[in-house]
């Protein structure tokens, strides 16, 4: 009996280092934060250590001010073109390196790793030398293409083309993890499929929706939540590049969170205002798996 125990305890044993560290690091940051949320909690409090309790009083101030319901407006929209550019890119991107030869498969994911193992803050900087007004390769190129617009042009001065601009910097730290994951769930699908496709003159659309898609569902949409959740948190590429601006034209919740917090003080705004980017979040992704799981149902 004894030994037949130790093999029972022994799987807990070794998950249990992940449970404690992820307890100690997510589950006490979020159990504060929900307690500085019902606190009026700002400079002063944060000095002398005593808050006192408001109740909800923090999260009507936040959902009264219209100013946070254009930002979640915002904070959508960035998520959904995002993880749209990010999905579809990396989809091609994995099936483009199923059908290359060995060395050109080795030399694309070894760049798509590299890119992936960029520090965030080292290509955010890239991205600013590159669209820098005088001095930028883009503008560069594009006033040598016959773009004499773009001549000491800044893209960070207008709302729409820094938010251009920020997209191109999370799709291209974003699409080599995805690209990558997906390129190594294709390689499961047995061959003889895509011959029998082929032998009934299927192509390459009707195979990918009839054989690739079906066979790799789960996959795609463990890559789907993951790509939602990195995007719709993500801070330290806009405060690096822009601060939210120019105005509050890249100004997202997380982005939001800290502002209010940082600029005003108000550190319990800041926590209501990540509680309630926490649900939203909560929310969709669970909007998402129920309607996964009901397709799969219909199935």
């Amino acid at each position: 009996m004894r030994p037949q125990r130790g093999r029972t305890l022994w799987p807990y044993l070794l998950v249990a280092p992940t449970v404690v560290g992820g307890v100690l690091l997510l589950g006490y940051p979020l159990a504060r934060n929900l307690l500085i949320s019902f606190q009026h909690y700002g400079m002063g409090e944060l000095i002398r250590g005593d808050a006192p309790f408001v109740g909800l009083a923090n999260y009507r101030t936040v959902l009264t001010d219209p100013e946070f319901w254009e930002v979640v407006r915002r904070t959508l929209g960035w998520t959904l073109v995002n993880v749209v550019l990010i999905m579809v890119i990396a989809t091609l991107v994995a099936l483009m390196t199923q059908r290359l030869g060995r060395p050109m498969r080795i030399l694309v994911t070894s760049g798509l790793v590299l890119a992936w193992a960029s520090p965030v803050i080292a290509t955010t900087t890239v991205f600013q030398w590159l669209f820098a007004s005088r001095l930028g390769l883009v503008n560069w190129a594009l006033v040598r293409l016959g773009f004499t617009s773009f001549e000491d042009y800044s893209w960070l001065a207008d709302g729409t083309s820094a938010f251009t601009v920020l997209v191109l910097l999370v799709v291209w730290q974003s699409v080599p993890f995805a690209a990558i994951t997906l390129h190594s769930a294709l390689l499961t699908v047995p061959d003889e499929l895509y011959e029998s496709a082929r032998l009934d003159g299927a192509g390459a659309w009707r195979t990918f929706r009839s054989v690739t898609l079906p066979l790799l569902r789960p996959i795609f949409a463990l890559v789907l939540c993951l790509e939602v959740i990195w995007v719709f948190r993500c801070f330290a590429q806009i405060w690096a590049v822009t601060k939210g601006g120019p105005g509050d034209a890249t100004t997202t919740l997380p982005v939001y969170a800290y502002r209010v917090a940082q600029s005003l003080h108000r550190y319990d705004l800041g926590s209501a205002v990540s509680t309630l980017t926490v649900l939203l979040l909560v929310t969709v992704l669970i909007a998402y798996f129920r309607r996964m799981l009901r397709q799969e149902a219909d199935r």
